[in-house]
């Protein structure tokens, strides 16, 4: 009770920057929360690994071109080793100080990840609507660039395989381009966790509703989402058709 009553308090610290949140990384209390922030993630049942973390615009594994700088774990057996135990965490953020973390998804939860102002448009309407919202994230900024990702109970592995899908098919971070709309990460996938860090001038993923809320049925938000995506997409096409030069 008094780990999530600190982390409630540091959640609800004023702010500065959009949406609310701190985007100082280099400030001492950001500093100082980063291992309550994922502790706390580890305490809501959130199997950690750690990750890479951005070296200027590339990333911290020197892969030439790395397609996801700062973006994906440090061992190809992460989600092996993902954990909510706090002391390995504890090693992990001794050991790596700089990294990022990711949470694996499939386990104990699911996460629908959606463009940033279609997240926003259905957060609203959500809402509105009286429907319990579990954790929220947000990652990064722009219509581009940003996403905010909803944090549900998890659908496990169903009776009927051929009714479900593995999510390499379209929910890891580098199919992004190929798959812009709502991705659902299930088994095999993960999902960067606060206060991670982004390439370049972005702000750190951070938390819009704390890992402390319970986890929602994804069906319960599924519809929602989808709409405000189909949405989006609309306005986007409109926006990239209205820019492109009509004639001479």
């Amino acid at each position: 009770m008094e780990r999530k009553s600190r982390f409630s308090q540091w959640l609800r610290r004023p702010r500065s920057g959009s949406d609310g949140v701190d985007t100082d990384t280099g400030s001492s209390a950001a500093q100082g929360g980063r291992e309550d922030l994922l502790l706390a993630a580890a305490d809501a049942g959130f199997p950690l690994a750690p990750a890479a973390h951005p070296s200027g615009y590339g990333c911290s594994c020197e892969r030439i071109g790395c397609p996801t700088p700062g973006r994906h774990p440090i061992s190809f057996g992460w989600q092996t080793v993902a954990t909510t135990d706090r002391e390995k965490v504890t090693q992990w953020l001794r050991k790596h100080p700089q990294a990022n973390f990711v949470t694996a998804t499939g386990i104990a939860h699911d996460v629908l990840d959606v463009p940033l102002e279609a997240g926003r448009s259905a957060l609203a309407r959500l809402d509105a609507e009286g429907v319990e919202v579990g954790p929220v994230v947000l990652s990064g900024t722009g219509p581009r660039e940003g996403r905010m990702l909803f944090f549900t109970a998890t659908r496990g592995t169903p009776d009927d395989e051929d009714e479900w899908w593995p999510c390499e098919l379209d929910c890891h971070p580098e199919t992004m381009d190929e798959h812009p709309g709502l991705r659902w990460h299930c088994r095999g996938s993960y999902v960067l966790l606060p206060p991670s860090r982004l390439p370049g001038e972005q702000p750190p993923v951070r938390w819009l509703r704390g890992p402390e809320r319970p986890l929602p049925d994804p069906l319960s938000l599924l519809e929602t989402l989808t709409d405000a995506c189909a949405a989006f997409a609309r306005e986007d096409n409109e926006h990239e058709s209205a820019a492109w030069p009509i004639g001479r």
